[in-house]
């Protein structure tokens, strides 16, 4: 199979792994620069051109587009699909999985736990978000964001009402929810390819620290997960639409409640900590389902 992946950063450990579970089941991968792309969006003979040439036909494309880069990251996973070309994650799933408020809202119409969520566009309900969230300590988050860039905690009514104000001030899309202080500054991560969980893992934060990313020094190890807990992660990427992704999931006092879905979820440290070729699953997984036109919104979406 001739495999194309968008990513900016072919020295990612990420990009590498895959590349390389690919290159062992003899498969070509090619990473493209995502920005680097051009479209040619002609009547049915949408094209896709870069750094000169016009791009050979591919079976399968693996998105991994960064979130600095999601709009038109996404416009050229649309033209991948209008073409015919299988894609791992389709746009409008990346689309969903990227805006957190359009993410909660699926979930929450499918019925999965959730922390409590409030949103307001005006900053006079302020004090009415902060109440329906249940009150201080809050944690307030950037409706787009990753690796806990734009995640806030506050700790008293007051400062949950100054730091919503500031960001409604300058306009910036936030919400609020409430602090799952049980959780200890922990949250597992389950990795979920085409319907089922092949790996999990359970991150900490340093001491101190409320958010769990390793990208901000957080460790994690290997986790056995509940039944409950791995229904949770399924559900939660077929509400969002994603074949791979990772959910991520804290342990409260009224059962799981999912945090996040992330359309690129890295390897590096569910590998680590499991010992399990992920990169491969994900490989076998385009193997099996990779054939032409079967994207389900061919670019429509």
């Amino acid at each position: 199979m001739k495999i194309a992946m968008l990513a900016r950063n072919p020295n990612l450990y990420s990009h590498k792994r895959l590349k390389e579970a690919a290159e062992e089941r003899g498969h070509e991968l090619t990473i493209i620069n995502t920005t680097r792309c051009y479209i040619n969006i002609a009547s049915r003979r949408p094209e896709i051109w870069y750094d000169g040439e016009k791009l050979p036909t591919y079976d399968a494309v693996i998105p991994r587009i960064g979130a600095s880069v999601t709009f038109y990251g996404m416009a050229v996973v649309r033209q991948f699909e209008m073409m015919g070309v299988y894609c791992l994650n389709e746009s409008v799933a990346i689309g969903r999985s990227r805006d957190k408020l359009r993410s909660m809202q699926l979930m929450a119409r499918d019925g999965i736990g959730l922390p409590v969520t409030t949103f307001a566009y005006d900053s006079k309900q302020t004090a009415e978000v902060v109440k329906l969230a249940g009150g201080a300590p809050l944690v307030i988050k950037l409706l787009e964001g990753t690796q806990g860039v734009g995640v806030i905690l506050a700790d008293t009514d007051r400062s949950a009402k100054s730091i919503i104000e500031a960001f409604r001030g300058a306009n910036i899309n936030i919400m609020a929810q409430e602090f799952i202080k049980e959780a200890g500054g922990s949250d597992i991560r389950a990795f979920v390819v085409g319907g089922k969980v092949v790996a999990t893992m359970m991150r900490q934060g340093e001491e101190g620290e409320f958010r769990s990313n390793l990208h901000r020094g957080g460790s994690a190890k290997l986790l056995r997960i509940s039944p409950e807990e791995r229904s949770t992660a399924i559900r939660a990427a077929r509400a969002v639409g994603l074949n791979v992704c990772g959910v991520d999931m804290l342990r409260s006092n009224h059962g799981p409640v999912v945090m996040e879905v992330n359309s690129s979820p890295g390897l590096e440290g569910i590998e680590t900590a499991t010992g399990k070729d992920v990169a491969g699953t994900i490989i076998d997984y385009i193997e099996k389902n990779a054939k032409p036109g079967r994207s389900k919104t061919k670019g429509r979406g």
